[in-house]
């Protein structure tokens, strides 16, 4: 099976602490890959209008990818 990452992202710290939106991702995450775990995960709460989310950069960063290929 390849690697993946996961990025896991709300946008609020108040839907981050409730954990439901991050529980809900990462149950989605782990059903793609069939029982299997990411070797790596990224876990931000960051508006998604925001370019510079450094969780989302190290992603990037570590695939190997520009910012035209997301």
């Amino acid at each position: 099976m390849p690697a993946y990452f996961a990025c896991y992202r709300v946008s609020t710290q108040k839907q981050g602490n409730s954990g439901l939106g991050l529980e809900a991702q990462q149950a989605a995450v782990v059903n793609f890959l069939k029982g299997d775990t990411p070797v790596g995960e990224y876990v931000e709460v960051e508006s998604r209008k925001k370019n510079q989310r450094p969780q989302l950069l190290a992603a990037i960063a570590r695939r190997g990818w520009g910012a035209a290929d997301c």
